[in-house]
């Protein structure tokens, strides 16, 4: 068999994965739709390194990766070091094609280079490298979370983050430690760090965090925020910058202060609740302000006061920001949210009834969907329950259902319970027959069965078959 000129080259680019073995002969040969021995003659060097001559007036087969060759070039354009992994994932995932993993691996080696040329960049030579950036007192500051794992394992509490805000000008930062990273501990700690700073910066940096966006869209696409955050933004006067995708280095400021808090504030210490940690940092930041940062080169805490004057003015109130789901109400009166049980009140409800949970960090409410008659939507406010598998009951929420306190048992065998009110003449055949013992020695009488088959005229039922004896 003789190939043509491009299923040649297709095949010719699987040599270094047979090399290594990434792929095997078998493997390869599913992939390019050829022969087994087609492909061991080719690889193996039995057949010429020289690619055969196409004939003229012949068309190249359609590869199935030049379907999504544009798709793939859009991407290497938004990030030219984007990985095959990463692209693959993306068209499976997103765009719910079915491709072979090599096959974009193949065809990124011919459309890397050329998109970097067409962008005027080489890739190699930028590996790991980004634009270093400079701003202003009070024009940014940047969000990041971190990991502390079971650092109060030991006092029931199972894993710990660190949320981190660092203003770009100065490098003065902000921390604090919590249990959960949901809507609302997120913005929270928003505010606790406005408060530290004595303002809100123009432009917060984040990454792609669904407490910050609503969902991924494709490169190159508006990305949709979370409306809570966008209404906090509001609020607090800031302009929210997502980064792109898989692009750490774009707040990598923020990044930097994980590291040093871990290293300075919990590294070789024992805590036993959320607030040390807390006290733990307050009390290291003035070290932290006295030191000369390595790349301004001034001392931060001269230059966070330039830092600090720029900063908007913080709203008389604060945004609180809540959480809202739809919840069933149970047949016990209990509404489940978050792995824990809170009660309404049984005589506003009705099982199965939908009502809305608003949870903020500290506190839940829950609201019917239809207003009252005074116009009120409020059923119950409870605190909001630490960890998982607790019950949050108000017992007066349970007023007028049953209680089970006037279920008696007997056995009957004692002697019938006093009453206040005096019998009639029927009384003692009448707690006779409510006697169990009483009523067990009544005699019953027994007749035979003939004796129905008379008065009714029937005939009997008998199961005795007649058999005619031989003769």
């Amino acid at each position: 068999m003789v190939l043509d000129p491009h299923r040649w080259l297709e095949l010719r680019r699987f040599r270094s994965l047979y090399e290594v073995g990434a792929m095997s002969l078998r493997e390869i040969a599913k992939e390019t739709g050829l022969n087994r021995r087609t492909v061991s003659k080719y690889l193996t060097g039995q057949a010429p390194v020289a690619p055969p001559k196409r004939e003229p007036g012949t068309q190249p087969r359609q590869r199935v990766v030049d379907e999504v060759a544009p798709l793939i070039d859009a991407m290497l354009r938004s990030e030219i070091l984007l990985k095959a992994s990463v692209i693959h994932e993306r068209l499976v995932q997103e765009y719910a094609l079915a491709i072979n993993y090599q096959r974009v691996r193949i065809y990124l080696q011919e459309a890397r280079p050329r998109i970097a040329e067409e962008l005027g960049i080489t890739p190699g030579e930028l590996a790991g490298l980004h634009r270093r950036f400079e701003v202003v007192p009070g024009a940014q500051a940047q969000v990041d979370w971190g990991d502390e794992g079971q650092v109060l394992a030991h006092v029931g509490i199972p894993k710990v983050y660190s949320f981190h805000m660092t203003l770009s000008y100065s490098r003065d930062l902000f921390c604090c430690f919590t249990t959960s990273q949901d809507l609302a501990s997120f913005f929270d700690c928003h505010r606790r760090a406005f408060t530290h700073f004595g303002g809100a910066p123009m432009t917060i940096v984040y990454d792609r965090t669904k407490t910050v966006v609503r969902r991924h869209v494709a490169p190159g696409e508006a990305v949709p925020l979370h409306p809570e955050a966008v209404a906090f933004a509001g609020h607090y006067d800031f302009d929210i910058d997502v980064l792109a995708a898989y692009r750490p280095q774009g707040k990598g400021r923020v990044e930097r202060q994980v590291l040093i808090v871990r290293d300075h504030v919990l590294a070789g210490r024992a805590f036993s609740s959320i607030e040390e940690m807390d006290a733990a940092f307050a009390a290291w930041v003035p070290l932290r302000r006295a030191k000369v940062h390595g790349t301004h080169g001034e001392i931060i805490g001269h230059r966070a006061v330039r830092d600090h004057m720029a900063l908007r003015p913080l709203p008389k109130t604060p945004y609180v920001v809540a959480q809202r789901h739809l919840r069933h109400v149970g047949k016990d009166c209990l509404v489940a949210f978050d792995a824990n049980l809170y009660s309404v009140p049984a005589r506003k409800v009705r099982p199965r009834q939908l009502v809305e949970i608003r949870a903020t960090k500290s506190q839940v409410t829950l609201h019917s969907a239809v207003p009252g008659a005074s116009g009120e939507t409020l059923l119950a406010a409870h605190p909001r329950a630490v960890g998982r598998g607790a019950r949050i009951v108000d017992e007066s929420h349970w007023d007028g259902l049953p209680t089970g306190a006037g279920r008696r048992t007997t056995t009957g065998d004692g002697p019938p319970p006093r009453r206040d009110q005096p019998l009639g003449p029927e009384a003692g055949s009448l707690q006779a027959l409510l006697n169990r013992a009483a009523a067990a020695s009544v005699e019953v009488g027994r007749r035979p069965l003939s004796v129905y088959d008379e008065l009714t005229g029937t005939r009997p039922f008998t199961t005795n078959r007649v058999t005619k004896e031989p003769s």
